[in-house]
């Protein structure tokens, strides 16, 4: 965090002190005289994890060189200390404000973004990006860059959980959902441990592959991920399937939620019939076609409920029901609560009872 402002001993040895804390190993770097400058700003329900997987290799890298490669300040909106996801506080540097001219700014979100993303953020992120900052999204920051108006024609990502939302929210913007984006001067990550992915090879670009290397065995990371991967496993892999039909068939339900699924139409484009898709269905899932994609409905109408301001009936045909009473009982079956109680523009369960 930002050193003490002392005589400039003093702060020489804050800076070390906060910067550079002593290690075993250590890879040979040129003396720096110009750190990389990084600013982080939390936003309330930041995910943890995306947060300290981005921070660590830039004190791992530092650690390891002996000197301050990178310096960081960490800010909230207005200096308060900013509660994660997992409840946990934690302390800032102070509120936003000016950046140093070379900063590269992320910008830390988690659970309900579009709540936590404040107009005040999104201008000073803006702003930010007008003088000529690298800006960047952790986990779901991408919202407060869409709402800073920075993301048209960028390729960017967010966690995958929050996709859809995402694009009901913003129609105009197409996220990928891929571990990390570099485009110029916006680089967002899909948190968890891909934030170490984007950061590694910022140490990289920065200081080269042996001491990024060096940083990426520190943490126990294994082998750095390239930005492309997907963010999850396989069909196959996830669901334990092997049948490519199956796997297909799945595909072709999660992709076309909201126009409505046909099986019949599905299978036959497989070049299968309805009854071998439904005799697949229950030796590798336990369960019908129709149970399987109301499944996949549900989890994408559960996800819009608690992420915008749609409204439940707008929820329920966007998710491939056809009529809101049908999707309430369903809903409440699966989830024991009903989807009013859930949604945003009702206000939550303080408002409605279940």
């Amino acid at each position: 965090m930002r050193a003490s402002k002392a005589d400039d001993s003093g702060m020489e040895r804050g800076m070390t002190a906060n910067f550079v804390p002593k290690g075993v190993a250590h890879v040979p770097v040129p003396k720096v005289t110009e750190p990389v400058q990084m600013t982080f700003v939390l936003l309330p329900n930041f995910s943890l994890i995306a947060f300290s997987s981005a921070i660590e290799p830039l004190r791992i890298a530092n650690q390891l060189a002996g000197q301050m490669l990178f310096e960081w300040e960490v800010l909230s909106e207005t200096g308060a200390a900013v509660g994660c996801s997992n409840g946990v506080k934690l302390q800032v540097d102070g509120p936003l404000g000016d950046t140093k001219s070379k900063a590269m700014v992320f910008v830390c979100a988690g659970v309900e973004p579009e709540k936590s993303a404040s107009r005040k953020v999104a201008d000073w992120l803006r702003q930010q990006w007008r003088m000529g900052r690298t800006v960047g999204g952790l986990c779901t920051g991408a919202y407060a860059l869409a709402k800073a108006g920075i993301l048209e024609g960028r390729s960017f990502t967010l966690h995958w959980e929050n996709l859809p939302p995402f694009v009901e929210t913003f129609g105009h913007l197409r996220p990928l959902e891929q571990l990390y984006c570099i485009d110029g001067r916006i680089l967002t990550s899909a948190g968890g441990a891909a934030a170490t992915d984007l950061f590694i090879e910022i140490v990289a670009k920065n200081y080269g592959d042996r001491l990024a290397d060096a940083v990426l065995k520190m943490c126990l990371h294994g082998q750095q991920r390239p930005a492309d991967l997907r963010q999850r496993m396989s069909l196959s892999s996830t669901l334990g399937i092997r049948n490519p039909v199956l796997v297909e068939v799945i595909r072709k339900f999660e992709e076309n939620l909201e126009q409505g699924v046909d099986i019949e139409a599905v299978a036959t484009t497989m070049g299968v019939s309805r009854r071998q898709v439904e005799r697949l269905f229950q030796r590798y899932v336990g369960m019908s076609p129709k149970q399987y994609l109301n499944g996949l409905r549900l989890e994408r109408a559960r996800a819009l409920l608690t992420e915008t301001d749609l409204p439940v009936a707008e929820v329920a045909y966007g998710c491939g029901f056809n009529a809101t009473n049908t999707f309430t009982k369903a809903f409440r079956q699966r989830y024991g609560v009903s989807p009013r109680r859930l949604s945003n523009r009702q206000g939550g369960a303080s408002k409605v009872s279940n």
